[in-house]
């Protein structure tokens, strides 16, 4: 039996040449049984000395394993030593109390840009041609103020001036409304007498006001009407033709009259004096020869004639001549004068200056900066031609009510430039939201940037601290954790003058205090029975 399974288990193990031959040999001559242990011892050897890399690693990890398992059990770290001590004796909780400015601050992210970024669109409906940029196109960050020219359209300007009302129509001699209000604002804003700016009629002192803005900017004033100059001539030889025609017809009127001018009539009246004096002296010439009578008489007859022909001469002056179709003439005349009057002052109106809703700009909060620009020279204006904004950076952002209802317009506020400087700013506007319970907006106005402050701002969000209470200076204030109450209610603080460690034995004294300002779970406290000062630890638990 023996001998069959020893051939099994040799085949299990590595063989050379040498070796099966010398098997073969022995079993050949008859070996005896006890050859088979010494192959065998044989085999393994060559099992260790082929594999012995393999045998070293598997002795290697065998031999880290039995050291692992001992420093488990003997050794400990500081926490399993620490656990296995008896805990250590409770002492007192302290902080030390400081002196400072203490504040009550609303916080909140705000995002930092430039104010009321608007669209601009120009109205080119009046050009009747293709609305060409022929010049004057801004740079991104350039700044727009009053009768700043923001573009050039077909050699036209675009006159930038203050309001909040779009120009949407030509203003022209006659017209009324508010956009005419706020052109004569506007022309008051920028020093250019408009006119009353409480009437809302566009007159001919408005006219003359747009001709000094245009006169301002550099460019000639547009007019209503190519043909108005043509006009105004005509208008001015009709009215010369109707003022002849009624200076024809008085004079007509006059001959009409008959000339009985007051010259006329004293000189009649003379002429009847003349002959009555004539008459009165001949009649006291009577004659005490009566063969002299008879030519007397006759004498005084002649005499007695020429008085009644002056006197009838006379009455002939009062006598008033046929004069309607004369006087008809004179008033037709003068209707006519009229009317070419009126027409001359309509076609002057019409000759008068006009504002082009394609030629100004209003804009509200001036001045404005420029942040986009989207035409070129030479380009067809579409669309909007640029992006502008409040020309001053603002920071905005959002508040819960119960916050904003602490916060007031011009109240200060800080928040850190991109180098982590605290920087101050101002409130500039509280706005309640859309419904109860929205969050309200919080404008700012930053104290003064420089360019390179301003640049490194635009677009980042910041952290904004905004007081709502702070201490008038440098306080002393505790946590609020260190307030106990005294018997009569009294706010008091227990101060330690010994080592907090010796716990409930550790030397301690109650100080009363009065309370002020609390803030960020601190109060500002000033003692009234003890003393304590900065540094000195008390007691805000055991």
């Amino acid at each position: 039996m023996g001998r069959r399974d020893a051939p099994v288990f040799d085949d299990l193990l590595p063989r050379d040449e040498g070796t099966e031959l010398a098997a073969d040999d022995g079993a050949a001559a008859g070996s005896a049984v006890p050859d088979a242990p010494s192959g065998r011892v044989q085999g393994w050897g060559r099992v260790f000395r082929t594999n012995r890399a393999l045998w070293i690693i598997a002795a290697a990890a065998v031999l880290s394993l039995v050291v692992g398992l001992l420093v488990g059990r003997f050794v400990l770290s500081p926490a399993d030593a620490a656990s296995l001590t008896d805990p250590p004796e409770p002492g007192l909780i302290t902080v030390a109390v400081e002196r400072g400015i203490l504040s009550n601050d609303v916080t909140m992210r705000g995002d930092v840009g430039y104010a009321d970024s608007v669209e601009v669109t120009i109205d080119t409906a009046s050009l009747g041609g293709p609305a060409v940029v022929t010049g004057s196109v801004p740079e991104v960050g350039a700044t727009l103020e009053s009768l700043a020219v923001a573009l050039e359209v077909a050699g036209r300007p675009v006159i930038v001036l203050p309001g909040e009302l779009p120009a949407y129509r030509t203003l022209v001699v006659g017209l009324t409304g508010p956009d005419v209000v706020q052109f004569k604002e506007a022309m008051r804003a920028v020093g250019i007498d408009a006119g009353d700016p409480a009437s809302d009629v566009f007159d001919a002192t408005a006219a003359a006001a747009v001709s000094a803005l245009y006169a301002q900017v550099g460019y000639p004033a547009p007019v209503s009407d190519e043909g108005a100059a043509d006009a105004v001539l005509a208008a001015q030889e009709g009215v010369r033709s109707a003022e002849q025609a009624l200076a024809s017809a008085r004079a007509d009127l006059g001959q009409a009259s008959g000339g009985a001018s007051p010259v006329d009539v004293r000189a009649a009246d003379n002429a009847v004096n003349s002959a009555q004096r004539a008459l009165d002296v001949r009649l006291s010439q009577r004659p005490a020869d009566a063969a002299e009578v008879p030519a007397w008489d006759a004498e005084v007859s002649d005499l007695r004639d020429a008085l009644e022909l002056r006197r009838l001469e006379r009455r002939q002056l009062d006598i008033a001549p046929d004069t309607a179709g004369p006087r008809a003439a004179v008033e037709a005349a003068d209707r006519q004068l009229a009317e070419s009057r009126q027409l001359l002052e309509r076609a002057r109106e019409q000759a008068l200056p006009s504002l082009s809703a394609g030629e100004v700009l209003y804009l509200s909060e001036l001045p404005r900066r420029v942040d986009a620009v989207n035409v070129t020279r030479g380009q067809v204006l579409q669309g909007a031609a640029m992006v502008v904004s409040g020309a001053t950076i603002t920071i905005t952002g959002a508040a819960a009510p119960a916050d904003a209802a602490l916060l007031e317009v011009g109240g200060e506020a800080t928040f850190e430039l991109a180098d982590g400087t605290p920087h101050g700013a101002t409130i500039a506007a509280l706005a309640p939201g859309a419904t109860q319970g929205d969050r309200w907006e919080i404008t700012l106005q930053p104290d003064e940037l420089t360019a390179d402050q301003a640049m490194q701002l635009q677009g980042r969000n910041v952290r904004v601290s905004l007081p709502v209470g702070a201490t008038a200076g440098e306080v002393l204030f505790v946590p609020v954790a260190a307030l106990t109450a005294g018997p009569g209610g009294e706010a008091r603080i227990e101060v330690v003058d010994g080592d907090p460690r010796d716990g409930e034995d550790a030397a301690t004294r109650l100080v009363v205090v009065t309370t002020g300002l609390a803030a960020g779970g601190f109060v500002e406290v000033t003692p009234t029975d003890g003393d304590v000062a900065e540094g000195d630890l008390v007691v805000v638990g055991r």
